[in-house]
This record gives C-alpha cells, structure tokens and sequence, in this order.
C-alpha cells in the first residue's frame, strides 16, 4: 500500500510518504506553528519526490493526538479532506505510540510523554518493538498528569525505562529522581511522519482503518481556550 503520513500535533510539521519498501519520501519543518500554511505544500513536495501523484494513494495515516488543539485539527482535516477526495481510509495513530516508535534496539519498558502546558503531560507506557512485534505495545492508556504522577508511577514498577518526548525534557528534573528512569534526550522530543508510517503499514495490513467521517481527535483535556474563557468566567462570578 501506498501510504501518505500526516504528523502536525506537536510545533513542528512532517510528512512522509511509505509503501511495502519503506519510506520513499519525507520532509520536516521546525514549524513556529504555521501549520495551515505549510501542510500542503509539504504534501505536495513529498509526493514530488517520490514521482507520484495523490490519486495514487490507498491510504492516509495521521496522527489524532493528543497535542496541540490547532495542529491537530490542521492535520486531521487535511487528513479528511483528502480521504474524501481519493474515496481511500484513514489510519488514526496517537501522537503517544508514534513517540515510542522512536525508540529501536531496546529491552526496557518506554514512557513516552508530551508536554501538554499547564504544568501537565500527556504520557503512556510501552513495550518496545520486537522481531516478532514491529510497533510497540501500549501498557498503559493515555493520559494527562502532573509530572510528579508518571515519575511515582515508575518509581513504584521499579523497572529500567526509558524516557521520551518533550514532557520528559520540560521536567526532566522530575524524571531524574526517578533511579530506573533514562532519558532518552532531546533528539526524541517529538514524534515523526516517519515512525507515524511505521505503525500505519502494520495496521493496514489488518485493516485497521476507519472512514474519513469517523475519524476522531484524542484531545484528553479541554483546549486551552475553553479552559481561559471558564476562568475568566468563574472569575467574573465572584
């Protein structure tokens, strides 16, 4: 299958472009969050490089989060969008899983954590990727926390783990209490198009695919701007 990858859910941008022999194209921007602006002509420039044109795609993967509310909705439409278009499936991957992804040649277990603002992350754990399991496995769902929560949590499983994302780099500090705990380090921050397409190709061979309509964000909290207007509300009130 030919697969187009769509990651805009952290402040930069990437896109990748895979098929049964691996990535054929890809292309990154250190975005300052222009990611209206710059997915589509980052689409357009993979598909250029690879010698293909979009009506030759049979899927697209996109990264539904959680991260940043308006990155998200960026890529998801575009994701939609073009789904319609191509009458093709979309492969919804979590921001969370993509992160792990990033992490080869591994024995431990993988936290995997994102820096959701607000003195928060958004974390899960992980087994690594094997031979006989190419995508990581998911331990534990989703969730946002305080720092000081995942860092007890691994604490108490008192195992070797390694620690990724932007979430383990913003409070690092944190993590570093933790004895079992290595950070991975800054080159891990954030999740890839590429790893996204690593974790798409293994679904699609089950067909883990969902129509464009049902595609869903995984947003875990309210964005920020509901939560700015409640308290500006709860604020007036008294």
């Amino acid at each position: 299958m030919l697969i187009l990858g769509i990651e805009t859910a952290v402040e930069h941008v990437s896109v990748a472009l895979a098929d049964h022999r691996g990535t054929l194209a890809t292309s990154l921007l250190a975005s300052d969050r222009r990611h209206a602006e710059s997915l589509v002509p980052m689409i357009q420039f993979v598909c250029a490089q690879a010698g293909i044109n979009t009506k030759e795609l049979d899927a697209i993967a996109v990264d539904t989060g959680p991260g940043l509310f308006t990155g998200m909705r960026v890529g998801i439409a575009t994701a939609k969008s073009m789904a319609w278009a191509l009458d093709i499936p979309v492969i919804p991957v979590c921001s969370l899983d993509i992160l792990a992804q990033r992490v080869t040649r591994c024995d431990d277990i993988i936290a995997a954590a994102l820096d959701a603002r607000r003195g928060e992350v958004y974390w899960a754990l992980y087994r690594p990727a094997s031979d006989a399991s190419p995508i990581v496995q998911r331990l534990t769902e989703p969730v946002v926390t305080v720092p000081d929560d995942l860092a007890a949590l691994l604490n108490e499983r008192a195992q070797m783990v390694v620690c990724v994302g932007s979430g383990i780099e913003r409070y690092k500090d944190t993590i570093d209490f933790v004895s079992t705990a290595q950070c991975a380090g800054p080159a891990y921050a954030q999740p890839h198009a590429q790893e996204l397409l690593i974790i798409a190709a293994q679904r699609a061979i089950r067909e883990e695919w969902v129509s464009a309509s049902d595609i869903e964000a995984m947003y875990l909290r309210a964005p920020d701007a509901e939560i700015n207007w409640a308290t500006r509300l709860t604020a007036r009130d008294h």
